[in-house]
C-alpha cells in the first residue's frame, strides 16, 4: 500500500539521515566482518535508539571490533574501552579522584577522558566488575547521568556496548543485565565463510563511514516519537506478551516501552509511515532472556507474525496419494476373464481356446511356448480389461479436478503474498539479509510443494480420463475417493 506525502513522517532533508545513506552506513560497518550482519544492524540501531547492547559470544568473535566501527558512525562521540575484572577499580572507569578537590573536602573524580565523558563505550567482560562499580554503572547507563561528588552531571553517552562470554547466573547482576536491550548471540564464523577468513587481510584499509551528526541523530528520535503504532504491531505485541507468558519469561514494563521506541527507530529511519507487525523482527533480541531463547522466537517471529514459513499442507498430501491409490486399482482392475491365471501354460491354453495368437501370421515361423506366452499375456491383458462407463470417467476427473482448483487458488494466494512480501521488505534497511532470505524461502517451498502436488494431481487426472471406456454402458457416478481433510 502507498502512503501518501501526509501520511510519512515528517523528514528534514538536512537533519534525517536518508535510508540509502543509512543503508551504505550498514555495509561500511559490515565490510570484512564476516557473518555478523545481524550484529551490525543491531548494534547501530541500537545505539540510533538511544540503547545499550550486549554481545555473547566467546573470545575472538571480532565483539571489540564491532565496537570500534560503531563508535566511528557517530560524529564527535568520544570512544572509552575497558576490560573488567573483579580486581577492576572505579578509578579504571570514572577517573582518578581530584586532589585540589580533597583539599577542598570535596570527593570529586576527574572525567575527562574517561567513560563520564565517552560517547560510544566498549565494557569487555562486562559482568565480571565488583558492585561499586556496577551500582554507579546502573544510574549511568539509565539516565545517562553521574554523581561525582555532590553535584550529578549529565554525560554525553550514546551507547554502551557490553561483551560476555556468556549470560550472568548470579541474580544480583539480574539488574544490571537488564540494563542492555537488546543482546546479541555473536557466534565462530561457521563452515560456509570459513574460507574467506582465513584469506583476510588485516593490512587492508577499512572504508571510512560518513558519521551521523549529533542533529541528525536528534532528528531521527523526533520523527521515532511522532510515529503510530500500527494495528498490526499492536495485535503482534499481544500475541509476543502471551507466548513470553505461557514460558514463564514475561517482559518488563520497562523493556516494553524501550522495545516500542526501538521499533519505533527502526521504522522512522526507514522513512514508513507507522510501526507494524514486521517490526516483531527484533524480539528475540529483546525478550529472550539467553541465548537459546533467540532461536524458538525467531521462529515463532516467521511461522505466526511474519506468517512466512513453509506450509507442509498435509491433507492436501492425503488427498493426492488417495487419489493415486484409486487410480492404481482402477488401472488394474479386470474382468476375471484371465486374471487368475498367473501360470504360462495356463495363459496359452486360455489363448488358443480363444483364437489368439492362431494364425495371426500365416508367413510367420511357429512361436515356442515362451514367445507364445509373452506374446499372449498382453493381448489377455488387454482383452480382460475392466471397461468404465462414461459417468464415472467424468466423476472422478471432476473430483481430482476440484482438488486441482484448491491447489490452484492456494498457489494463487502464496504467490501474491511473496510479492507483497517482496515490496515490505525493500524499504527494510534494519532486517538482516539471512532473515529476509528466511522468510522469502518459506514462500518458495510452500510454492515448490503446491506445484509438485498441482503436477502429480495433472497426472492422476490424465490416468482417470484414459482409462477404458465402454460408452454404452449405463453406470451411476461413484463415491467421492477416501481421505481425510483434516
Amino acid at each position: 500500500m502507498t502512503s501518501s506525502g501526509a501520511d510519512r513522517p515528517e523528514r528534514n532533508a538536512t537533519c534525517l539521515p536518508a535510508p540509502a545513506r543509512l543503508r551504505v552506513l550498514l555495509q561500511t560497518l559490515s565490510h570484512g566482518l564476516l557473518e555478523r550482519e545481524t550484529a551490525v544492524h543491531l548494534a547501530l540501531l541500537t545505539a540510533l535508539a538511544g540503547e545499550h547492547l550486549l554481545l555473547i559470544g566467546p573470545p575472538g568473535t571480532a565483539k571489540s571490533a564491532l565496537a570500534r566501527r560503531l563508535h566511528d558512525a557517530f560524529e564527535g562521540a568520544r570512544w572509552f574501552e575497558r576490560l573488567l575484572t573483579r580486581f577492576s577499580t572505579p578509578e579504571e572507569l570514572f577517573g582518578p579522584l581530584s586532589l585540589k578537590a580533597l583539599e577542598h573536602d570535596r570527593y570529586e573524580r576527574l572525567v575527562d577522558g574517561f567513560l563520564p565523558t565517552a560517547g560510544i563505550a566498549f565494557l569487555d567482560e562486562v559482568f565480571k566488575a565488583n558492585s561499586a562499580i556496577l551500582n554507579a554503572l546502573l544510574t549511568l547507563l539509565n539516565e545517562r547521568e553521574f554523581d561525582n561528588g555532590t553535584a550529578r552531571l549529565h554525560t554525553p553517552l550514546v551507547a554502551v556496548i557490553g561483551a560476555s562470554n556468556e549470560v550472568p547466573s548470579d541474580e544480583a547482576l539480574h539488574a544490571f543485565y537488564d540494563r542492555f536491550l537488546v543482546r546479541v548471540p555473536v557466534a565462530p564464523v561457521g563452515d560456509a565463510a570459513f574460507v574467506a577468513l582465513l584469506g583476510l587481510d588485516e593490512q587492508a584499509t577499512l572504508p571510512q563511514p560518513r558519521s551521523l551528526s549529533a542533529a541528525e541523530r536528534q532528528a531521527v528520535a523526533a520523527a521515532a516519537t511522532k510515529l503510530p503504532l500500527g494495528d498490526a504491531f499492536i495485535a503482534a505485541c499481544g500475541s509476543l506478551r502471551q507466548w513470553l507468558v505461557e514460558r514463564q519469561t514475561p517482559l518488563s514494563d520497562r523493556r516494553w516501552r524501550q522495545f516500542v521506541g526501538l521499533a519505533r527507530t527502526a521504522a522512522a529511519s526507514e522513512g514508513r509511515s507507522e510501526v507494524d507487525e514486521l517490526d516483531l523482527w527484533l524480539a528475540p533480541y529483546v525478550a529472550s532472556a539467553r541465548p537459546d531463547d533467540v532461536a524458538p522466537l525467531q521462529a515463532w517471529f516467521i511461522s505466526d507474525v511474519a506468517q512466512a514459513a513453509a506450509v507442509a499442507a498435509p491433507w492436501l498430501q492425503r488427498a493426492v496419494q488417495a487419489f493415486e491409490q484409486q487410480l492404481g486399482i482402477e488401472q488394474q482392475l479386470d474382468d476375471g476373464g484371465g486374471g487368475g491365471l498367473d501360470d504360462s501354460a495356463g495363459k496359452l491354453a486360455l489363448a488358443r481356446a480363444i483364437g489368439i495368437g492362431i494364425g495371426d501370421d500365416p508367413g510367420a515361423a511357429p512361436a515356442d511356448d515362451r514367445g507364445m506366452a509373452r506374446i499372449t499375456s498382453e493381448r489377455l491383458q488387454a482383452s480382460t480389461r475392466h471397461r468404465w462407463g462414461r459417468c464415472h470417467i467424468d466423476a472422478r476427473v471432476a473430483q481430482v479436478q476440484e482438488i486441482e482448483q484448491q491447489v490452484a487458488d492456494a498457489l494463487q494466494a502464496v504467490n501474491a503474498a511473496q510479492v507483497l512480501l517482496q515490496q515490505r521488505l525493500a524499504v527494510r534497511l534494519w532486517m538482516p539479509t539471512p532473515l529476509q532470505a528466511t522468510l522469502l524461502q518459506g514462500h518458495a517451498q510452500t510454492q515448490a510443494l503446491l506445484q509438485q502436488f498441482a503436477q502429480r494431481l495433472a497426472a492422476a487426472r490424465l490416468g482417470f480420463a484414459a482409462l477404458p471406456c465402454d460408452e454404452a454402458l449405463v453406470d451411476s457416478p461413484p463415491a467421492q475417493v477416501a481421505w481425510a481433510a483434516a
